[in-house]
């Protein structure tokens, strides 16, 4: 069997979610939105799937809903994109980051990635055959700076991995970070996978970058409409980037899953011609949400990190008072009924700040509910 893959156990996300549900804890770890996403997308797609057709669609994925991605990102951020030429439909942005890894990496050669990073990056990278060369970035801004990100790079490096806005820390990267990255890759010859699936989930009046508008020529950017739209269990991601990066990419999913469920796409399509009053209300849901839980946080003496993109926010636990490591204070908050996420498997190597992440993608009764285990469980240590 292959090593990599016997070395890993279930993933935290598994791993704590089936404990919340054996132990009927409230489940602020998982990042999936309580609610089931909304009635009229879910309606288009069992019309799509009822009507038909329901045969393979294209390996690329539906020519309607290429279109409709370009024409969404052209509206939203301003990329100008080949519908026919630039964009490929994945069963979702995991499946886009595995087949990219596979079509861009040599045996050998180097791979920039960041972290806290999303658990699947390295396992992907070093099963690509790639040397993982690891930047750490610092709370609670986990901001890029040149000094400690140059050094990563070297004349074997081949793909930088980037995640904006950031599962889990939440930060959003600036386009002055995004432009010193990009005079990096260009001096070594490196591409960027930009896993930039929480780009309409920002808050504060924060407005996203694509790293396709700082380096074009060399960016391969993953959206995901099951995160843009509250379906995550659907899967349908975009792959988007000049003809020849996602030439060869289309030659690796090809061989993954070849393509996705057309009804899916039909229904995504769909999603995307929502206006932009739509995305929003979206964003000014989540917000109160964050809003919600923190402050229900804080008034029970927890420190929080800031949170400016994505569904999730983050506790200091020392500057909190919690004097476990993030591993430890997890399972202990399932023994008082709530579930949150450690820090400890989004690094690489040893030394995580002891920090947790909650999801707050969630109903009122929940999170309220969710802060007062959380309450309990601190004040049981």
């Amino acid at each position: 069997m292959n090593s990599i893959y016997t070395s890993l156990g279930a993933t935290v996300f598994e791993t704590m979610s089936r404990l919340a549900a054996e132990r009927g804890a409230i489940n602020l770890g998982q990042g999936f939105p309580e609610d089931d996403g909304p009635l009229d997308i879910r309606a288009a797609a069992a019309r799509a799937a009822i009507d038909g057709p329901n045969q393979y669609p294209p390996m690329r994925g539906l020519p309607e809903l290429r279109r409709a991605v370009a024409e969404h990102y052209r509206a939203h951020h301003g990329v100008a994109l080949d519908w026919a030429r630039e964009v490929t439909i994945t069963s979702g942005a995991t499946e886009a980051i595995a087949a990219a890894l596979l079509a861009f990496i040599e045996p050998g050669d180097e791979v920039v990635l960041f972290e806290p990073l999303y658990d699947a990056y390295l396992p992907m990278v070093l099963r690509a055959g790639g040397v993982p060369r690891v930047v750490r970035l610092k709370p609670p801004d986990w901001r890029l700076e040149h000094d400690e990100v140059a050094p990563a790079f070297s004349d074997k490096t081949r793909v930088v991995v980037i995640n904006t806005p950031l599962n889990p820390g939440a930060s959003v990267m600036s386009r002055n970070e995004l432009d010193m990255l990009a005079q990096l890759c260009r001096a070594h010859g490196a591409v960027v996978v930009s896993d930039e699936v929480w780009e309409h989930v920002l808050f504060d009046g924060r407005k996203h970058t694509s790293m396709l508008e700082a380096l074009p020529e060399r960016t391969l950017k993953i959206g995901s409409a099951g995160k843009m739209f509250s379906l995550t269990g659907w899967k349908v991601g975009f792959a988007c980037g000049p003809p020849d990066l996602t030439d060869v990419f289309a030659k690796a999913h090809q061989f993954l899953t070849f393509t996705t469920p057309p009804n899916l796409q039909r229904a995504a399509a769909y999603g995307l011609g929502k206006p932009k009053e739509y995305f929003a209300e979206m964003r000014a849901g989540f917000q109160r949400s964050r809003d919600r839980l923190v402050g229900a946080l804080e008034q029970e003496g927890f420190v929080t990190l800031p949170a400016h993109g994505a569904y999730f926010v983050s506790i200091d636990l020392a500057a909190s008072g919690v004097e476990m490591g993030d591993e430890v204070f997890a399972l202990h908050c399932i023994d008082h009924g709530v579930a949150v996420i450690p820090y400890t498997p989004f690094y690489a190597s040893p030394g995580a700040p002891g920090l947790v992440r909650l999801c707050f993608a969630k109903r009122d009764e929940t999170l309220d509910r969710g802060a007062e285990a959380l309450a309990k469980a601190r004040r049981a240590i």
